[in-house]
């Protein structure tokens, strides 16, 4: 396979292809794949290689029965079937880590005390490195299903307490059922969304 077909099987796979899934087959997520899209998701650029974002991957029934009652009722059935849902979350705490990840100034100095650039941070860099798990889960073979329809403070108290975490938003992951698909939706095209100045 030359390099264009090699990188066209990867739009296709990542993007072109890729769907939404809300139907899961009955087949488990290894935790060694998930760690291989984490190596992968870990890779994407995030401002001052701040890296906020933490995962909480829900596998086990009693995890499951703790996240149930914390879901919109449209979201139930098709993330208690699904074999992993992970929440993606952000650490207020980020920048503890920053003489690590970013050493060659005193970047945490930055934020010490700055309640609201704190969390504009870490939520807009958590965002980020959750798109990129994505990317990377539907690279390495699992279908996605991220979502809203939660209540974000019944998960935190659950989930986290006494804890720097925040959830952001959750994504169902496994192998879909594409017989259940429906018709991709639209697209809002370049001209109606982008400007070049």
């Amino acid at each position: 396979m030359n390099s264009i077909t090699r990188a066209e099987e990867w739009i296709r796979k990542v993007f072109t292809e890729a769907r939404t899934h809300s139907h899961w087959q009955n087949k488990p997520v290894e935790d060694r794949l998930l760690e291989e899209i984490y190596a992968l998701a870990k890779m994407g650029p995030t401002s001052a290689n701040c890296c906020p974002l933490r995962i909480l991957f829900i596998k086990t029934p009693a995890a499951k029965e703790k996240l149930k009652p914390t879901l919109a009722e449209g979201n139930i059935e098709k993330t208690m079937a699904a074999p992993v849902t992970a929440v993606f979350a952000y650490d207020l705490e980020f920048y503890n880590k920053l003489p690590i990840l970013f050493p060659h100034v005193d970047a945490k100095s930055w934020f010490v005390g700055q309640d609201a650039f704190i969390h504009e941070y870490a939520f807009r860099n958590a965002s980020l490195q959750a798109a990129y798990f994505i990317l990377a889960a539907r690279a390495l073979g699992l279908d996605c299903g991220p979502m809203s329809g939660f209540d974000a403070q019944q998960i935190d108290k659950t989930f986290f307490p006494n804890s720097s975490w925040r959830s952001n938003f959750l994504c169902n992951l496994g192998y879909g059922q594409p017989e259940h698909l429906h018709p991709r939706l639209p697209r809002l095209d370049f001209d109606q969304v982008c400007k070049i100045a």
